[in-house]
């Protein structure tokens, strides 16, 4: 058993993310055969990533606040506290906060030994993003 030592919380950079967010890492990647990551991502009021995928999939479990998930070609889901959504390997999607609330999730995903777990499209448009 150990205490792992954590990085310090991070902002999101802006080629991922559109206003402000913040996470902070719970789980960083291990020896393999484990590939759990987890951090806590909070989003500002407005605030959301961009369009993206994973791999192998992503669980995102809300623990705070009113927010937004979204499959490309999908419907927009309400996502609120206590709720947790699962996007399975591949599928395009964003989530973030409504536009008058802040909103907290743990993102939980399998990373992949050369670091491609998630890749990173284009911002929404604002016909995409629900206004207040």
């Amino acid at each position: 058993m150990e205490i792992i030592t954590l990085p310090a919380t991070t902002k999101g950079p802006p080629a991922m993310f559109v206003g402000d967010v913040w996470f902070d890492v719970v789980a960083p990647p291990q020896a393999e055969p484990s590939r759990m990551k987890v951090n806590i991502v909070r989003f500002a009021p407005g605030a959301h990533t961009a369009w993206h995928s994973h791999a192998l999939g992503q669980t995102l479990h809300v623990t705070e606040g009113v927010g937004y998930v979204q499959s490309r070609g999908g419907e927009l889901v309400k996502i609120l506290p206590g709720q947790t959504i699962h996007t399975p390997p591949g599928e395009e999607h964003w989530h973030g906060a409504a536009p008058d609330h802040f909103m907290s999730h743990l993102a939980m995903w399998e990373g992949v030994a050369d670091g491609t777990e998630t890749t990173w499209g284009e911002h929404l448009t604002p016909d995409e993003y629900p206004s207040a």
